[in-house]
């Protein structure tokens, strides 16, 4: 099973650096910039955003090419199905915001079908003994996280490094250790951190291409459903003890240090300004660090080895399972504290240039 392993990941870059290639040389005109043309963006040049289709593509082919390398009918598997319906789902409402500008209506009606298309298929939190606390947790968090990683894409390199921190960190610690995954699902984790690899060649500052909504809709979706089976759910059920597991909620801030800071310092921010979350703006976290005198490519690497730094605690949590001792769960709080409270108090004091 191995080489089918190491098939996958060669094959996600070779054909992501493939079709991204071509996109730069051969751009569809339509889809050259935001239809949202009043929208305030940190680069105003207009670079190809079809990074997401490139997601998508090698998506599709790994899964078809599942059928046929995996002996199991995958599928009739709940799992095959909720993934592929969700990732298609996402990529197409991203897509279409892409084209014609949708309403944020839209955006939140297809991200709770999301949402609710994997509760049906029991893809879902288990943090609590009570069904619809469990339900209603899973519902944010899979609208959340949406919403956070493509609010995240607001720089070269940032969503793509971020998540693949988080695609990354998961792969290494299955091969590693027991994996957690079918072979399916670890399978799409690796072509989608291939993809994440290859779109880095083209997506580095100074970038030839976005990965538009459709790009960071379709992560959004992917990261959600890694965030529910990998690390919402690393404790088993028959450990949790109480409604609201501490360690569990630990976990996922640590993976997603960067998505959930970036998130909450701009919706705090913008509240206190009287403005909305949901529009564009040069004052997220990441603007504010170029603000602070830091190049935009080191943004990129600064968050990435933050990120990475939360996932490595993450999986550890994780790893040590029953054997680790809850009088020590402090500690692993103090680091996304402090990176929550430098990003943010960084927007308090470094202006605007």
């Amino acid at each position: 099973m191995n080489y089918i392993f190491l098939m996958t990941c060669i094959a996600s870059i070779g054909l992501g650096i493939f079709l991204n290639n071509f996109f730069i040389k051969r751009p569809i005109k339509f889809l050259i910039k935001k239809a949202n043309k009043s929208a305030i963006r940190f680069s105003t040049q207009s670079k190809p955003i079809l990074g997401g289709l490139g997601f998508y593509a090698v998506f599709l082919v790994v899964i078809i090419a599942s059928l046929f390398l995996l002996e199991e009918d995958i599928y009739l598997s709940k799992e095959y199905l909720s993934l592929l319906i969700i990732v298609t789902l996402s990529f197409v409402m991203g897509l279409a915001d892409d084209i014609i500008s949708t309403p944020p209506s839209f955006k939140f009606i297809v991200q709770f079908l999301c949402a609710f298309i994997l509760i049906f298929n029991d893809i879902y939190i288990h943090i609590s003994p009570v069904d619809w606390i469990n339900y209603l947790i899973t519902v944010l968090w899979v609208v959340g996280i949406m919403n956070s990683i493509n609010m995240l894409d607001n720089m070269d390199a940032i969503t793509s490094l971020t998540a693949l921190s988080i695609t990354g960190g998961v792969v290494c610690y299955a091969l590693l250790f027991n994996n957690p995954f079918s072979e399916f699902a670890l399978i799409v984790i690796l072509a989608v951190s291939g993809s994440l690899l290859s779109f880095l060649l083209y997506n580095w500052n100074p970038s030839k291409m976005y990965m538009g909504d459709s790009g960071s809709q379709f992560l959004g979706a992917i990261l959600a459903w890694i965030g529910i089976s990998f690390f919402w759910n690393s404790t088993p059920i028959d450990e949790l003890q109480y409604a609201f597991n501490t360690k569990q909620a630990l976990i996922v801030a640590l993976a997603f240090i960067i998505p959930l800071t970036d998130t909450t310092t701009v919706t705090i921010n913008r509240l206190l300004k009287r403005k909305s979350p949901f529009v564009g703006g040069k004052d997220h976290s990441t603007h504010y660090l170029f603000y602070l005198g830091v190049p935009v490519k080191w943004v990129g690497v600064i968050y990435f080895i933050l990120n990475t730094i939360g996932v490595f605690f993450a999986l550890y949590l994780i790893h040590t399972g029953k054997d680790f001792k809850y009088s020590q769960l402090w500690l692993y709080f103090i680091f996304p504290l402090i990176t929550f409270l430098f990003l943010f108090l960084n927007t308090k004091f470094t202006k605007i240039k």
